[in-house]
């Protein structure tokens, strides 16, 4: 019986051991596991800081404590899901994380003074995950309400609207030409232009023609006022506005020349070829002018080849008709003065009148300085009115104290009263007044 108990006893304390032997393989097996990971983070590229393992609070939304693998997703780019740090946790100092990694690389540690092997205290308890074992984020799951305040969201952009201010914080295009100084306000009361410039990109559809537009000759200063003139320029095909070019080259605009008038006529490169020869026969043929004759009218003023005609035919008519200007006045007229073809009707028939009729100045004098249509109206009476009560409006070259028209209209009136009138600024002024 003695040693039948005595062997029972036996028999329980090995079968303890043998279970204590079985749960440290299972806790040294699962520490070397975490302590793998441990050194993944650490040998990371990333700037970051193991935590404690006291203050380890990476939860799923559901509640449940989750791997500490799952660092890796974050801290190493991987896509991480359902993960959120808790605002109580703050990372430690390198000297408390070096100390706990030096820590974990003891599996045993071992007191001489006792003479028995203790085992490290694991202070969570750790689950495996792996990491195609994480559930995929899901639209309709609900979140709580502090997570929700964070949710950064934009105002949605309004379906309609009557101007183009409620867009430009949403939109790249919009933000980017408004800084290059295109005036918004007078481009979204255009038909269609707003919608325009919605739906383009601007890396894709802008980017380019800006950089055409420099190339051509259009200084970065003028490109805002450019494209608030002429949006339309961002739709055309690139291969047209090259071809339009090279058919300017081919009728020997310089690059100077073209430079001019693509940005003193902003639609001219909308025109195609066929538009563009059309018009510079026209002037060629209606004015009898040569080739270099016409670039150079065209230069001059390259809104001739983008505006209507209808202004031009009938001050053509207006000149030939009812002033009585012959072709070669008219031509020797146009070429020296351009903007006489897109004048006011009713102006040039004005100052005609009162030169011609009251002032008596003959048709081959104003053939002579056709810079006086430019001239206002009132300028030209008051000092001839001035020059006729001092008794010294002479308009006829042949006779002494002669006064040309350049000196009556281009001088400023200091000098006119000094020099021409013969008398001063002050009397000038005080006639003035009485008129």
């Amino acid at each position: 019986m003695i040693s039948i108990s005595c062997f029972g006893l036996l028999f329980q304390i090995y079968h303890v051991k043998l279970n204590e032997m079985s749960s440290l393989c299972h806790r040294i097996c699962y520490r070397w596991s975490s302590l793998r990971i441990t050194g993944l983070i650490f040998s990371s590229k990333q700037e970051t800081k193991l935590l404690p393992r006291a203050s380890y609070s990476l939860r799923s939304r559901s509640g449940l404590d989750t791997h500490p693998c799952l660092l890796t997703q974050k801290f190493c780019g991987l896509k991480s899901s359902n993960l959120s740090f808790s605002a109580a946790d703050s990372p430690p100092s390198k000297e408390d994380g070096a100390a706990w990694f030096a820590e974990d690389n003891v599996f045993l540690n071992t007191n001489p003074n006792h003479g028995k092997t203790e085992l490290p205290s694991l202070s969570i308890d750790i689950q495996p995950v792996a990491l195609g074992d994480v559930p995929a984020p899901s639209l309709f799951e609900e979140i709580s309400e502090e997570d929700a305040l964070q949710i950064e969201a934009s105002p949605p952009l309004p379906p309609t609207s009557f101007t183009l201010r409620d867009y430009v914080d949403q939109s790249e295009t919009l933000t980017k030409l408004v800084l290059l100084g295109v005036d918004l306000t007078k481009l979204e009361g255009r038909p269609n232009v707003a919608n325009m410039l919605l739906r383009l990109d601007f890396d894709r559809d802008i980017k380019e023609r800006l950089l055409f537009l420099r190339d051509v000759g259009v200084e970065d200063h003028l490109l805002g006022a450019f494209l608030t003139k002429n949006p339309f320029i961002l739709s055309e095909d690139m291969e047209n506005l090259q071809i339009r070019v090279q058919y300017l080259q081919s009728k020997k605009f310089s690059k100077e020349a073209i430079a001019r008038m693509v940005s003193r006529a902003p639609y001219l490169l909308n025109f195609s070829v066929e538009r563009l020869d059309n018009r510079l026969g026209f002037y060629q043929k209606e004015l009898g002018l040569n080739v270099q004759k016409t670039r150079d009218l065209v230069t001059r003023l390259p809104r001739l080849l983008t505006g209507s005609l209808e202004p031009v035919k009938e001050n053509l008519k207006v000149c030939r008709i009812e002033l009585g200007f012959r072709d070669n006045e008219i031509q020797h007229m146009v070429t020296s003065v351009p903007k006489l073809l897109t004048a006011s009707k009713k102006k040039v028939t004005r100052l005609f009148d009162y030169l011609h009729n009251t002032m008596g100045i003959p048709h081959h004098l104003m053939t002579k300085f056709p810079q006086v249509f430019n001239a206002k109206f009132l300028r030209i009476k008051d000092r001839h009115l001035f020059l006729e009560h001092l008794g010294r409006a002479q308009y006829d070259p042949t006779q002494p104290n002669y006064i040309s028209l350049d000196k009556l209209v281009a001088t400023p009136d200091h000098v006119f009263c000094v020099e021409i009138a013969k008398g001063t600024l002050l009397d000038f002024e005080a006639f003035q007044k009485t008129l």
